[in-house]
C-alpha cells in the first residue's frame, strides 16, 4: 500500500457515518453515498492498512456492567526516565483504560473504571501507588459524563 494514499470526500463520508455507528453495514452506506458496498469495503481496508482507522471498539455502557465508579488520576513520576517502565505496569492493572504522557503538572493522566469506592482505593493503594517510579497521585471522581462523540472527521483542518 503506497503511503500517499490521499483521503476523500468520500472516505471522510465513510470515517464519519462509521463513528455515528460501527455497526452501520457497508450496503447501508454505500447507499447513502452513491457507491458500492465493495468500494466501502476496499477504502477501509485501504484506511485500516494506513492506520487511519485502528482497532474497531465496542461502546459500552460500563454502569450496567457494575463499573459505577470513573476517575481520572493525575500521576507525578520521581523522574521522566522511568515513565516507559510505569507504563508498563499500568497497562497490567485492567481498571486502568486509557493512559496519557501530558505536559503540566501531571507526568501521566490515567481514566480508571471500578465497581465501587472500594474497588478504587483497592486499584490506587494496591496497585498503581505501589508501582516502582510513581511519587504521588491526585484522584478526581466523575460524578457523571456529561458528552462522549466522535470528531467530525470533515471538520478537522487540512
Amino acid at each position: 500500500m503506497a503511503l500517499n494514499y490521499e483521503i476523500d470526500n468520500t472516505d471522510i463520508s465513510i470515517l464519519n457515518i462509521l463513528m455515528q455507528n460501527a455497526f452501520t453495514p457497508y450496503t447501508e452506506i454505500g447507499k447513502t453515498l452513491f457507491i458500492s458496498a465493495g468500494t466501502v469495503h476496499v477504502r477501509m481496508n485501504k484506511m485500516e492498512k494506513l492506520g487511519i482507522v485502528r482497532n474497531p471498539q465496542l461502546q459500552i455502557d460500563l454502569t450496567k456492567l457494575g463499573m459505577d465508579i470513573t476517575a481520572f488520576i493525575g500521576v507525578y513520576l520521581i523522574r521522566s526516565d522511568s515513565y516507559d517502565k510505569v507504563v508498563k505496569e499500568l497497562k497490567k492493572i485492567d481498571a486502568v483504560i486509557s493512559c496519557n504522557y501530558t505536559t503540566g503538572n501531571y507526568s501521566l493522566f490515567l481514566k480508571i473504571v471500578c465497581r465501587d469506592t472500594q474497588h478504587l482505593r483497592e486499584i490506587l493503594h494496591d496497585k498503581i501507588q505501589k508501582i516502582e517510579g510513581i511519587s504521588r497521585t491526585e484522584t478526581l471522581i466523575s460524578l457523571e459524563e456529561s458528552f462522549n462523540r466522535p470528531i467530525n472527521v470533515a471538520a478537522l483542518p487540512g
